[in-house]
């Protein structure tokens, strides 16, 4: 929800009443900023947060088992899909929006973009969606297969999206029955907006003008915020802090992975701030309150300034706040788009790759973390890259490309 929520500020900021539409658990991020809320409905995140969500998302076996377990959540979520379109134009219908800025996922915006031409814009925090590049696949295959390839890669997974705003938008009363042959344009012509960082990603030469890169955006999240004096007195006790969270990520053994983090953390005697907020992470019954301080969801933008380093689950978002206040990183990532990310770090020299979350171990974690902790390249390399995109204000080509 977050560069959702960033752009609504600015919109809402240069004068101009703004509605979000998200699932239902996401209300209160949406009215705190002072935006109105239409729901999706809270199935889909209660889908997510089930055991077979957590298992396809983030749990434990072989990779074979994460691929069946993926594969069952989709056949769950087709029908899901369908009812969420179906909201997503009610809403719209009963809004009757000037512009409409949506994530790829929300489908039905796409009719709406061929129905309203010029008054729809595609927002994606993550690379490699839509818009092939030679050096790298489609975002669903995370792989480099050579020019050729990659772009194929782009062809399948927009075949794919066809499929899916044809399906299901069925059901959905429009004038005008959308065509295969309309979808296909209006995915090649939206305007787009990647919300990413040119410091982690150049925008390719050879996209069209209305595909741009504008950089990370960022709200202020500690307006309603205090920090306890606990933690402010805990970390005045320790000048060389890790953080650790998973965001919004779960997975089957939150218990066992948290054991597997605080003994080897122990170990090298590393103090850690530990955020439980998604689940993935929980408080353990005993453990030491010297070295460990837990909190149950806190504000980035207050924590990362305090903290030395990070490991995180390699969210589009927490891995651009890493960066941008110097931190260097080691990613477990659970889904698709986080594997990219923990790959680009490390290629960047930003920390070391780290295991997936299913391959999460002492004996793996041991060695990563403690280079993690003492080699300074990285942080010397993320305080570099954090000051690029200090220099980055992008909020006037963002209306610009939005309101036209």
């Amino acid at each position: 929800m977050e560069p959702f929520l960033a752009v609504a500020d600015l919109l809402r900021a240069a004068g101009h009443e703004t509605v979000c539409l998200f699932p239902e658990q996401f209300r209160n991020l949406a009215e705190d900023g002072g935006h109105r809320f239409c729901s999706l409905g809270p199935e889909f995140m209660e889908l997510l947060e089930s055991p077979l969500g957590k298992t396809a998302m983030g749990g434990s076996g072989t990779t074979w088992q994460k691929i069946k377990a993926y594969a069952k959540l989709a056949r769950v979520f087709a029908p899901m899909r369908r009812v969420l379109a179906q909201r997503q134009a009610a809403c719209m219908e009963q809004e009757q929006p000037d512009r409409v800025v949506h994530h790829a996922k929300t489908i039905y915006g796409f009719v709406w973009g061929m129905q309203h031409p010029g008054q729809a814009t595609l927002l994606s925090p993550v690379p490699y969606m839509l818009h092939p590049t030679n050096h790298h696949s489609h975002i669903a295959f995370n792989k480099n297969w050579g020019r050729r390839g990659n772009r194929a890669s782009y062809g399948l997974a927009n075949f794919g999206l066809v499929q899916s705003i044809l399906s299901d938008t069925k059901k959905i009363p429009m004038p005008t029955r959308p065509t295969r042959a309309g979808v296909k344009d209006i995915l090649r012509r939206q305007p787009t907006l990647y919300t990413i960082s040119p410091a982690l990603f150049k925008r390719p030469p050879y996209w069209p003008p209305h595909v741009q890169v504008l950089g990370y955006q960022e709200r202020n999240k500690t307006r309603n915020w205090t920090p306890p004096p606990e933690l402010v007195q805990w970390l005045e006790g320790h000048p060389k802090v890790l953080f650790v969270t998973f965001g919004s990520m779960t997975n089957p053994e939150p218990a066992r992975k948290t054991e597997i983090l605080l003994s080897t953390l122990e170990r090298l005697g590393i103090p850690a701030l530990i955020n439980t907020a998604g689940g993935g992470l929980v408080v353990p019954g005993t453990y030491d309150t010297s070295l460990f301080y837990f909190v149950d969801g806190i504000p980035y933008d207050w924590a990362l300034p305090r903290v030395y380093a990070m490991v995180h689950h390699g969210g589009s978002g927490t891995t651009h706040l890493g960066v941008k206040y110097g931190c260097p990183s080691l990613v477990i990532p659970h889904i698709i788009d986080q594997f990219m990310w923990n790959r680009l770090l490390a290629e960047q020299g930003l920390g070391p790759k780290g295991p997936g979350i299913t391959r999460l171990s002492k004996a793996r974690l041991l060695p990563l973390l403690k280079d993690l902790w003492e080699n300074p390249a990285y942080h010397k390399q993320a305080a570099a890259l954090g000051a690029e995109m200090a220099k980055e204000d992008f909020s006037e080509p963002i209306l610009k490309a939005i309101l036209g």
